[in-house]
């Protein structure tokens, strides 16, 4: 059954089955008396693929589970056209992303609210994070424990190259967190991932399967939405195609785009809602012109710097097929093993410029050196840590070429446009060195694979990230909340100007936070649950956070270095 057009079957339709749709599907339907209906393009979720953590590769270079979308050729990235996978399956992109747990610096969501997004600051966002979770290691002041997401740190970094990378940071002169998630994020420790007893913990296992047991939820899979259908400027319902069948469905009080920072721009835009000019170009009937619609995209990027390891204990003595079949059989025997991580279970925060209040790079060290398609980088044992820029000023679009749904937007994100991001990539290459070649780390250091030591003045740095950097899959930003003249949603997450019509995914957040967006997205879809069902919002949290000076960290790098002569 894909609907009727009887109006008053569904009292809310959700578009979009992932890290956003699937906890306002939970959230929404929570009160009987709510009718609500989740569409979502992509299938079942159930593939060993998506659920087994150490796959993590797969159903993200998958067509059936993920939108295999593609920019145009970045201008300032020699014109290279980059990846930009996003889900197409139950969990949406939570059943496709690397897992890992970061809600971004306190600091980030008080920046939020100075740029017009009201009551989105940090002490309002707390409680929801807390409202969210159930961490491991139990509740605090930062940390909830009831929670439908679990949070863990996967095998608990029992591979030592983990702690020697936090260890290298220490002795680099940066600090020690043991939880970057709570008053500190600044400095090195482990890294917290979303898995459950060795399961991935996507939002469709943690907050749908659960609520699909209820009779006042429907969820409809394979369903393509073309449009939202407006009478004037009031959404009435959308039209949605399954199985070469178009049909309409309206529902009674409101429809929530929660299709991402792609898919939820392009739809208000094939609805008629985003800049005129625009739409009419692309053979679309202006509905509201709304010219923020599509604008503001950020994303992060990153690279690999890679080493050769002088020690047989990095897992690149495990790509093999007979050890892949062991760890893939260990797994679902009992879910244990290296199949039941991510395999990123430590990292750092830091800042590339000592004027910073807040760390603005982040570092995801893994005990190997390959590729995010899983491939190996080279033959023998090596490590490798992913870095990137995480305050990116360079932005983008996405922008509808045609009427059609089925034709891909126009995305571009003109990445490294601004001069302060370039220079944020160099601090990458040379912190990073510093940090790799202390005392921590030598008698596993062996060569440095990528980008080289040959790689050294600006220039070389700058040719080598421009060739090199990939996307962290982190887009963002494209229909952002505030209330200036550019913002798509007021704070209560509904569109300007329009009735009845919300958008709650990451595509609202105003700016990009420093970490992986699954958390901060999943924060943002428990609170709007409470801004759309009018209920009283939790009470703002006032808990205290370290920022730079309260560290006394007054340089974003401090002695106690030991410097390669090669450097």
């Amino acid at each position: 059954m894909i609907g009727s057009n009887n109006q008053h079957q569904y009292d809310y339709i959700i578009v979009g089955a992932g890290s956003a749709g699937c906890v306002l599907a939970n959230r929404l339907s929570e009160d009987p008396n709510n009718q609500v209906l989740l569409l979502e393009t992509g299938g079942s979720d159930k593939s060993i693929f998506i659920q087994m953590p150490t796959a993590l590769s797969i159903p993200m270079n998958t067509a059936k589970y993920a939108w295999q979308f593609e920019t145009e050729p970045e201008p300032f990235l020699d014109k290279r056209r980059m990846h930009c996978p996003r889900g197409k399956v139950l969990g949406g992109s939570s059943s496709i992303n690397g897992m890992v747990y970061v809600r971004g610096h306190a600091k980030d969501f008080d920046q939020w609210q100075q740029l017009g997004a009201t009551d989105w600051d940090y002490a309002h966002c707390l409680p929801y994070f807390k409202k969210a979770e159930s961490w491991a290691f139990g509740a605090d002041d930062y940390r909830g424990d009831s929670g439908p997401l679990a949070v863990n740190n996967g095998n608990e970094m029992k591979n030592p190259l983990y702690q020697a990378f936090v260890d290298a940071g220490v002795d680099a002169g940066y600090l020690a967190t043991a939880d970057y998630n709570g008053a500190q994020q600044e400095g090195f420790g482990p890294m917290h991932m979303t898995v459950k007893k060795g399961v991935r913990c996507s939002t469709a296992n943690a907050y749908l399967r659960p609520a699909m047991k209820r009779n006042n939820l429907t969820v409809i899979t394979h369903a393509l939405v073309h449009k939202v259908l407006c009478e004037g400027k009031t959404a009435k319902g959308v039209r949605v195609e399954r199985k070469g069948k178009v049909q309409d469905i309206f529902c009674q009080k409101e429809v929530i785009l929660s299709a991402g920072s792609i898919g939820s721009p392009h739809i208000l835009q094939l609805s008629g809602i985003g800049e005129a000019n625009k739409l009419t170009q692309a053979g679309v009937e202006v509905v509201h012109d709304l010219p923020g619609v599509g604008q503001n995209l950020q994303d992060h990027l990153e690279f690999y710097f890679q080493f050769k390891c002088l020690k047989p204990i990095s897992l690149n003595g495990k790509l093999d097929p007979l050890n892949k079949l062991f760890i893939g059989t260990r797994w679902i025997l009992n879910k244990s093993g290296l199949g039941a991580t991510n395999h990123f279970e430590s990292c750092g925060f830091i800042r590339s410029k000592a004027d910073l209040e807040w760390p603005d790079l982040q570092y995801h060290f893994l005990p190997a050196a390959m590729r995010y398609d899983g491939k190996e980088a080279f033959a023998g044992h090596g490590f490798q840590v992913h870095i990137g820029h995480n305050k990116p000023k360079s932005r983008g679009s996405v922008d509808l070429i045609s009427s059609d749904p089925k034709t891909a937007p126009r995305i571009q994100f003109n990445y490294l446009e601004h001069q302060d991001d370039i220079e944020g990539f160099r601090a990458c290459v040379r912190l990073t060195r510093e940090i790799i070649n202390q005392p921590a780390l030598d008698e596993y250091r062996g060569e440095e694979i990528q980008p080289g030591l040959h790689i050294q003045t600006d220039e070389e740095i700058d040719t080598f990230v421009r060739q090199s950097v990939e996307s962290a899959y982190h887009p963002s930003c494209s229909c952002k909340m505030g209330i200036d003249g550019m913002a798509v949603v007021d704070p209560n997450t509904r569109v300007h100007g329009m009735q009845g019509l919300r958008v709650v995914d990451s595509s609202i957040f105003p700016s990009i936070p420093n970490g992986n967006l699954n958390s901060p997205t999943i924060m943002l879809a428990e609170k709007a649950a409470d801004l759309i069902l009018e209920r009283a919002p939790l009470i703002a949290e006032h808990a205290p956070v370290k920022l730079a000076n309260d560290l006394h960290l007054q340089r974003p790098q401090q002695a106690k270095r030991k410097i390669a002569s090669t450097l």
